[in-house]
């Protein structure tokens, strides 16, 4: 017999492929159909998603997709959207969750630790705020944390966001922002706080918030700064918030030429405690 061509084997080879990838599309295409028509959505969804990729695989015919079905596979993308979207927020305050913000922080700082944009971080820590859960009770102290949140995430810039790092402490991140304007944001978002009217969610109640405010510039505007980490910047937000708070409290600390400086009207203060932290110019 005489031996086909290898550019005709070839030819037959990958028509037998891919009448064998429309064989299990077809296969995948009837069992969604038929889980379908039973209201097993999610199974019939995965045999779909099957039939896709092998698709895309395979470059054959796209298969058939009942219309009951599409519309079943739209509400599953929706419900995943939104089961992931809760899974990043606190359950309490409806802000973003550690878990979140340890990942946007990864994204936010280049490889090696090298920013690519201003970025600024805001630990704050609401002020004696044990006395008020011992003083007017529990339920009325986490009305106070979800009120706080949305007086922190008023007038933020575009692509900040403010996240629950843990008890009574939020931190505000700060991307593609000057050193200035991230310590007028912090500044602004204290003012809010302190003049929000809180007696009227119960009398002789007063709320205030310290900040320690971090800033790393962008890498092509300090190329000799050493290379930091989330977990650095963090460190340094948690020790100017430590300043803010032995400085009188209801403050922004922030680090200006190898200095910490507070913001506003507590600039003004004759005793601001100053912090020794690795890696700061």
């Amino acid at each position: 017999m005489t031996a086909l061509r290898p550019e005709i084997a070839e030819t037959e080879q990958a028509d037998a492929g891919a009448g064998q990838g429309a064989g299990l599309v077809g296969l995948h295409e009837s069992i969604a159909t038929l889980l379908a028509s039973r209201g097993q959505w999610r199974q019939a969804y995965q045999h779909l998603r099957s039939a896709l990729d092998l698709v895309q695989a395979d470059q054959v015919e796209e298969p058939h997709v009942p219309e009951q079905l599409r519309r079943e596979v739209d509400r599953l993308r929706r419900e995943h959207a939104e089961a992931r979207e809760q899974s990043l927020r606190d359950s309490l305050t409806d802000s973003y969750n550690r878990r979140y913000l340890d990942q946007q922080l990864m994204d936010l700082l280049a490889e090696h630790g090298a920013c690519r944009h201003g970025l600024a971080i805001a630990l704050i820590d609401l002020d004696w705020f044990k006395q008020v859960n011992d003083t007017f009770g529990h339920l009325l102290g986490d009305r106070v944390l979800q009120r706080v949140v949305e007086l922190l995430q008023q007038g933020l810039p575009e692509g900040a966001f403010c996240a629950r790092y843990g008890g009574e402490e939020f931190v505000l991140v700060l991307p593609r922002v000057d050193a200035v304007s991230a310590v007028a944001v912090a500044e602004a978002a204290r003012e809010r706080v302190e003049r929000h009217p809180w007696d009227e969610i119960a009398p002789g109640l007063r709320v205030t918030v310290s900040a320690g405010l971090a800033y790393e510039p962008p890498a092509d505007e300090a190329p000799q700064r050493p290379a930091v980490s989330a977990e650095q910047q963090l460190l340094r937000a948690d020790s100017l918030l430590y300043s803010a708070k032995q400085s009188g409290r209801n403050a922004v600390a922030y680090r200006s030429d190898g200095r910490v400086r507070l913001a506003g009207a507590a600039s003004g203060r004759r005793a601001i405690t100053q912090t020794r932290v690795l890696g700061y110019y």
